[in-house]
């Protein structure tokens, strides 16, 4: 969940890596550091906090580098634990967990060495140092062998001062080769520039940059040619173009998001041979993390009403573990915005070793997910800086629903298209109506705890608007199908306690008015987000948003809307930073 930049070439570095580690940073933002070699010459700098602490490392002389933008796993976020590491002859940075961390540290305290952080990064360095015999690509190979765990490694050697080398094993990193020199970066957009070449290292694999060339090994050690990637330079550019946040911005971006989204899927070029999967398909398993996991919910209601087919959906990081059951004719559903949530890649290689097709959702046309997948289905949402999705949720919900839609018809059941086409006039509506929950921002601010409540698809989207409240407001919450409300969780409402109610479904909802009445009776604030406009003047609601309706199938992806507005107000009135929530990152690419 870190971020890793490095450049060897004609131009001076420090002010590459600094760029770079500024468009990385929703990477990890709890300390940031570079180190440039100038000749034999290690000039290093390392800061707990933001990339702009780094701001001297400008001064620094030298055409090799490398920088490192921290999430903290191992060690506090201070200077101290900050990369890059340096031991020795040797200076890295890292992104992933070293599993066997301890007795690897003990093997070299058992030398001599001493250590200066509490990282397991550090040691890596150490064994370097170690095998290190004038060769810096044999050094890291042998390193490489001996550690249990994730990594991309991007490593300097004082003694080959303009060479850098790189390991991967289940972490991204990409190179870049431009006329002025060679990149590299955890994520395309850090280094991205017309012009440029762009190569992905695969699993296991090794580089070695320097004097204008990257040369790529695989696990055996020979070199292989690569094929460069084909990508785009985002139009869509990390400013906030007059929005305070990112997040806001983002969410005001999602009618757009849903619209080019649909138009992808209506061109997908490889929708024969889906439906032709889709035909034989008899089960489907979705897996997925976070905010995506919730989209997987969602999507399940869909499925399961439109194609009348069995849906699991499962959070990855146990689907890998719990050794699913994966009968014949099951096509697996990987959705992740970034395409490199490490949980998500594991399950999705699991499901790709049992026969099953793999169908992958994602933001990011070049992710290991996507590499790795049968299908590719992406969503166009466009960048997303703020570390709490709101526009990628919204569009992983349509493509969805798209996909269940096809495999209806796979099935020769009826669709539901003109409802899908409407969604993005609709989300301009919903997004219009969410202002209204500004107001609701005092009853919130001293809260001891937050509960949204809702009934089928509702439901699934009180868990994603209480995740968005508790990532970004540090405010406790819980998302609940109204029915279990009284099966314990009543016991935790008082006087005061604020509810969110979502009601879309006419069928649903006089039960799930029951836990609203219930709730009511014990003292607690009731607020609305429903389609039904016979419901907002209830005498136990104290406010109350009306959307458009679009179907009880389809309304998670507008409902969501009002609720990631009031985790934004929320969050900006507790004097919270919306778009970088303490100790979360954007892209989550360690276990």
């Amino acid at each position: 969940m870190c971020g890793i930049v490095g450049y060897t070439g004609r131009r001076q570095a420090a002010p590459i890596l600094l760029e770079g580690l500024k468009k990385l940073e929703y990477r990890g933002y709890d300390s940031a550091g570079v180190a440039v070699l100038d000749g034999n010459a290690l000039q290093v700098m390392k800061r707990a906090g933001s990339v702009e602490n780094l701001s001297a490392a400008q001064a620094f002389a030298g055409s090799v580098g490398i920088g490192h933008t921290r999430w903290a796993t191992h060690g506090a976020p201070t200077k101290e634990n900050a990369h890059p590491h340096i031991f020795g002859r040797i200076a890295l940075v890292h992104n992933g967990i070293i599993e066997n961390m301890k007795a690897l540290k003990e093997e070299c305290l058992a030398r001599g060495e001493k250590f200066v952080s509490e990282t397991d990064s550090e040691v890596i360095a150490h064994l370097l140092e170690g095998y290190y015999e004038g060769d810096i690509l044999a050094a890291l190979k042998k390193t490489a062998a001996r550690l249990t765990g994730s990594f991309a490694l991007a490593v300097l050697c004082t003694e080959e001062p303009r060479k850098i080398a790189l390991a991967r094993r289940s972490s991204p990193l990409v190179v870049g080769r431009a006329e002025d020199g060679i990149y590299l970066a955890s994520d395309i957009p850090a280094i991205a520039a017309k012009g440029m070449t762009i190569y992905a290292l695969e699993e296991k694999e090794f580089a070695l940059l320097g004097e204008g060339e990257a040369h790529f090994y695989g696990e055996d050690g020979r070199e292989i040619e690569k094929k460069p990637l084909e990508y785009s330079i985002e139009e869509d550019v990390p400013e906030k173009r007059g929005f305070r946040h990112f997040m806001r911005k983002e969410m005001s971006e999602i009618p757009q998001s849903i619209a080019n989204t649909q138009q992808i899927m209506h061109a997908y070029p490889q929708i024969s041979a889906l439906r032709e999967v889709l035909c034989h398909a008899e089960y489907l398993h979705i897996v997925a993390c976070g905010t995506a996991y919730h989209s997987g919910l969602c999507a399940k209601v869909a499925f399961e009403a439109l194609a009348r087919i069995p849906v699991e959906v499962t959070v990855a990081s146990e689907y890998r573990y719990r050794d699913p059951i994966i009968r014949k004719n099951t096509l697996i559903v990987a959705v992740s915005q970034s395409g490199e949530t490490a949980d998500t890649l594991a399950a999705a290689e699991l499901a790709k070793r049992s026969g099953a097709t793999l169908v992958a959702v994602t933001n990011v046309r070049y992710s290991s997910l996507a590499r790795l997948a049968d299908f590719v289905l992406f969503t166009a949402a466009g960048r997303e800086i703020a570390v709490a999705a709101t526009k990628s949720f919204n569009a992983q919900l349509v493509l969805l629903y798209a996909l269940a839609e096809e495999l209806a018809r796979a099935k020769g059941r009826g669709a539901c298209g003109a409802e899908l086409l409407s969604l993005p006039a609709l989300a301009e509506e919903a997004l219009s109506a969410s202002e209204g929950v500004r107001a609701w921002t005092p009853h919130f601010l001293s809260a001891k705890s937050v509960f949204f409540l809702g009934r089928g698809a509702d439901y699934c989207a009180a868990l994603e608007g209480s995740l968005k409240l508790k990532e970004i407001s540090y405010l406790p919450s819980e998302g609940y199908p109204a029915g279990e409300l009284k099966h314990g969780t009543l016991a935790l409402i008082e006087e005061g306690t604020p509810v969110v109610a979502i009601l879309t479904s006419s069928r649903l909802a006089e039960k799930t008015m029951n836990a609203v009445h219930e709730t009511y009776a014990r003292g607690a604030k009731v607020f609305l987000v429903t389609s039904l406009p016979e419901y907002c003047k209830r005498r136990e609601i104290v406010s109350s948003v009306l959307l458009p309706d679009c179907g009880e199938i389809f309304s998670p992806a507008l409902s969501v809307i009002p609720l990631q507005a009031l985790a934004y107000y929320v969050s900006v009135a507790r004097g919270c930073d919306p778009d970088k929530p303490r100790n979360l990152a954007k892209s989550v690419t360690v276990e």
